[in-house]
């Protein structure tokens, strides 16, 4: 749809909505979903701004055969708000327009990689501080859906698939062969086996730092606000961590990782022990950032757009480590292990040679 067009859709949904009319009109940079984000001002009265967040059909490649799309941000987006949790109010509009308050661009990624360590580690303070009363939630399954919604086996296995296919090849620079596919399949199975003997919590499902915005001027403790939540879904108590910690966009060193994971073990609703809590950690790390590490490789080849393919060496450098430390767990564990030592670590090229890709 062309910008024109998205342009009318947000200026009907402002006027069914609020009565109002549109001043201007400027388009936002979205990030690697279809979803397309404007920041519209308004002729008269308040808010005099607010972002307008328009729904596009969605890539179906991007979640497995048979599993239903994301749910619409509404109700969860009002329960989280309700519940105390920190997130853009509403406006409203409809189920392909929802006008929402305007926080601004500037996300925890970003000034993480431009504070110093102080400020840097209290602001992930803040960010982490939000995992344990977000797990804490509950709601019926009929009323809020991330409660029906689980990280279950069938997408551990569109992860172990995801990752054969767009980040294989840039290790091996050829298509994997059907016994290293297993390799990665059979050691991402017992990760889903992990996972499943956890306790299932509430979690935002991809709390990276481009997802947590900085409120401008707020004062330390009221600054985060967390955008994207309508995927949420029940997953063990440190699938949220690994998504902030183990962020493709900031790397945080070993030891701020370690004082993050330390505050917050013990105040997560399950408080796990040091030990189950590390192993889950670093499990989840394989599963999740090979799934990141793919998605730079597949966006530059099905999408035209290699800018993710930057990010490739930082989940390539998570995924050693973590992999590392997992090998004597299983053996097939290790068979991965060895696997993930070939992925290139530092800068990339690009994305693997068409003739590599499966």
């Amino acid at each position: 749809m062309s910008g024109e067009a998205l342009a009318r859709r947000v200026r009907d949904a402002v006027r069914r909505a609020l009565a109002r009319e549109v001043a201007a009109i400027e388009e936002i940079p979205a990030g690697l979903g279809r979803r397309r984000f404007f920041r519209v001002r308004l002729a008269s009265g308040a808010p005099a701004v607010l972002v307008a967040r328009v729904e596009l059909p969605e890539d179906p490649a991007r979640r497995p055969r048979g599993v239903p799309p994301e749910p619409a941000l509404e109700p969860l987006r009002s329960f989280l708000a309700a519940s105390s949790i920190p997130v853009p109010a509403s406006y409203g509009g409809d189920a392909d327009v929802v006008l929402l308050e305007d926080i601004g661009t500037l996300a925890l990624w970003q000034v993480a990689t431009g504070a110093g360590p102080a400020e840097r580690r209290a602001l992930y303070h803040e960010a982490c501080d939000l995992v344990p009363s977000l797990q804490r939630l509950r709601a019926p399954a009929e009323r809020i859906p991330a409660f029906s919604r689980h990280l279950d086996a069938t997408l551990f296995r569109y992860k172990a698939e995801f990752f054969t296919r767009w980040s294989l090849p840039s290790a091996l620079g050829r298509a994997p062969t059907s016994a290293e596919a297993a390799v990665v399949q059979e050691a991402f199975d017992f990760v889903a086996r992990e996972a499943a003997g956890a306790p299932q919590r509430f979690a935002h499902r991809d709390l990276q730092g481009a997802n947590v915005l900085i409120r401008p001027g707020a004062p330390p403790g009221a600054r985060v606000v967390l955008i994207d939540v309508q995927g949420a879904f029940l997953a063990p108590p440190e699938y949220d961590l690994v998504c902030l910690l183990r962020d493709s966009y900031v790397e945080l060193g070993d030891e701020e990782v370690s004082h993050q994971l330390a505050r917050i073990c013990s105040a997560l609703p399950d408080a796990p022990g040091a030990e189950i809590f590390a192993r889950r950690f670093d499990l989840l790390t394989l599963t999740r950032k090979g799934k990141d590490h793919a998605l730079g490789f597949y966006h530059a080849a099905q999408r035209d757009d290699p800018s993710q393919v930057r990010f490739a060496p930082t989940c390539a450098r998570y995924l050693r480590a973590a992999a590392r430390r997992s090998a004597g767990l299983d053996p097939r564990l290790a068979r991965l292990a060895e696997l993930i030592e070939a992925l290139p670590t530092s800068a990339t090229a690009g994305p693997p040679a068409a003739s590599a890709r499966p």
